[in-house]
């Protein structure tokens, strides 16, 4: 009988691992949690190890299921970048691609994006999640983010895949009942709506403008972690807010929503983030070279 740890084993515990739930990977695989919890004491005999923590409600790694859930993921990964370099002359690109993306862009942008190259290359397995919140793409398992604005953790490669900026902007109701701020001094005094996104600091806008960069310390009766929210919020005329032109554009075009302080912006661009071990894989080069193109044709880069 063989004691080793088998491929399709480390990659059942690679999902488990990160669903800390045998339930909710039994119901994404489409098999029983009875045969989750099996494989999963086979590779735990394999490695004579306990791999995971087991609660009612969910299952956590121990120390020793840490360390082979770093092998693991690089395991399989290696596998599958030697089968896309082994099959590359087919030019058609194969496998499962992790996505993940914030929620207003995920769903407005990308999502159009993805379901064009998903028609392109049938192939393709593609999972998306809209997350509102700093990712850890390696620990979380994704292949691939599409990001809007700064990069500042190690580890990483990125790719500028379209230019964008934030504006402020506010309703013309707004600026009716409180005016048109002249300075950053008097946006100061206004109600402004602050989002809390992946790389901007609560209620802390910096923006570029005649005189270089200038930090502005903003707050007001409203606030949220979405940016649909906030944007609805600045038509219904409650503050100004700083979104990116393409999310405010067609509000701007309508009369719904006006410039506010149109000398000053934030630059946010959009940028493909993936792990540097991922360097190689053809899928994730064709995918990202995909919606760089995309995006310039859909008129993205002209914000």
């Amino acid at each position: 009988m063989n004691d080793e740890p088998q491929l399709d084993d480390l990659r059942l515990f690679c999902v488990v691992a990160r669903n800390s739930s045998f339930s909710e990977t039994a119901r994404q695989l489409g098999v029983s949690k009875a045969v989750v919890s099996k494989r999963i004491a086979l590779l735990e005999g394999a490695v004579k190890e306990r791999l995971f923590h087991r609660t009612t409600r969910k299952v956590s790694l121990t120390a020793q299921g840490e360390i082979v859930h770093q092998w693991a993921q690089r395991i399989v990964e290696d596998v599958e970048l030697m089968g896309e370099a082994l099959s590359r002359e087919r030019a058609e690109p194969s496998g499962l691609l992790r996505i993940c993306s914030s929620t207003g862009f995920g769903r407005c942008r990308l999502a159009p994006a993805l379901s064009e190259l998903a028609r392109r290359f049938p192939r393709l397995e593609i999972q998306v999640e809209l997350l509102d919140r700093p990712v850890d793409l390696i620990d979380e398992g994704f292949q691939l983010d599409i990001r809007i604005g700064q990069v500042r953790e190690g580890g990483v490669i990125k790719r500028r895949i379209a230019r964008n900026r934030r504006i402020l902007c506010a309703s013309p109701a707004y600026i009716e009942r409180f005016g048109m701020p002249q300075s950053l001094d008097e946006l100061k005094a206004h109600r402004c709506i602050p989002i809390r996104e992946r790389d901007q600091d609560f209620g802390r806008w910096e923006l570029e403008g005649p005189g270089g960069v200038a930090v502005v310390k903003v707050g007001g009766p409203l606030s949220a972690n979405n940016g649909e929210i906030v944007r609805q919020w600045a038509i219904d005329g409650h503050g100004i807010i700083l979104r990116s032109t393409w999310d405010v554009r067609g509000e701007l075009e309508a009369g719904r929503l006006v410039a506010v302080l149109p000398d000053y912006a934030q630059p946010a661009d959009v940028w493909a983030v993936f792990p540097s071990r991922l360097s190689v894989s053809a899928k994730l080069r064709i995918c990202v070279e995909f919606l760089e193109d995309w995006f310039a044709q859909s008129g993205l880069n002209a914000g």
